[in-house]
């Protein structure tokens, strides 16, 4: 009896989702990644039941990922160009003006990055995709072999990847999936998600820009606004690099402390430099 099982989370790469588990007579199972249903299936009673295992891990979206860029920059930037301009200028009005005008060039920049980015990303997924269809025509025989490279790479033999290569074979369509995945490393994006993503990114930068800004948009003394700023705006990198932390595992405390070092350089680099050059003009 061979089983061979591959897994998204445990090993190193990307499943295609008619991947083949073959035991016994090698009759081909359709690959699932439900958790869920395994969890609500009836379990047996005696010396072969067992409690299914329901892995835990987090799997960071391209969702997560632009929020994450958006206000990460939202919270950095807008900081450190009203902690510089404090250093230069004594009105409040002005620091909100350019506060808003630099959030709303700098929501476009990023959104219009993202959406060039995930279409670039979309594109090469079908160039990649045409070139693997051709190939497996064209070029079988090299493609077999690559078949039995990827496998190799999990300390299984030749013999025992023949019967998958076999099914794979059979099926076109899933032998180009799993080459994509397993030689290329590449997902097939979700439909419309450069739109998506440039939304998303630009949303989180606006988000996150208006918290350093609004000290200075409710009080009059530029000074006063500016230490307010700075508490607030410390307060919510600590709490977004927390929570990003949480999210992918890194730890909470560490991430936290990473980006609050951040922003705060680049504020405190932007203002001790407004404030040189203000002094020597």
């Amino acid at each position: 009896m061979l089983i061979l099982t591959l897994s998204y989370g445990e090993r190193r790469g990307f499943v295609p989702k008619n991947f083949a588990v073959l035991q016994d007579d090698w009759t081909a199972l359709d690959y699932t990644t439900g958790m869920s249903d395994a969890a609500k299936a009836p379990r047996g009673h005696g010396l072969h039941s067992h409690t299914p295992h329901i892995e835990g891990h987090f799997e960071s979206t391209e969702v997560v990922r632009d929020i994450v860029i958006g206000l990460s920059d939202g919270l950095t930037v807008p900081f450190a160009l009203a902690a510089g301009l404090s250093g230069a200028v004594a009105s409040s009005h002005i620091v909100v003006l350019a506060g808003l005008a630099e959030i709303a060039a700098g929501s476009i920049a990023m959104g219009l990055g993202g959406y060039l980015a995930a279409r670039g990303d979309a594109e090469h997924y079908v160039s990649e995709r045409d070139r693997e269809a051709r190939e497996i025509v064209e070029r079988t025989h090299d493609e077999e072999e690559e078949i039995y490279e990827i496998f190799e790479q999990y300390e299984v033999d030749r013999a025992s990847a023949a019967p998958v290569l076999s099914a794979l074979k059979q099926n076109p369509t899933a032998w180009v999936d799993f080459m994509m995945r397993f030689e290329l490393g590449l997902e097939e994006p979700e439909p419309n998600r450069a739109y998506r993503s440039a939304l998303t990114i630009a949303a989180s930068y606006i988000a996150g820009g208006f918290i350093p800004l609004l000290p200075y948009m409710l009080v009059s003394d530029n000074f006063a606004a500016l230490k307010l700023s700075v508490v607030i705006t410390l307060l919510a990198l600590g709490v977004f690099g927390a929570l990003k932390g949480k999210l992918v595992g890194t730890g909470w405390l560490r991430s936290a402390v990473q980006t609050v070092l951040i922003g705060g350089v680049a504020a405190a680099a932007a203002y001790g430099l407004a404030r040189f050059l203000n002094a020597h003009s």
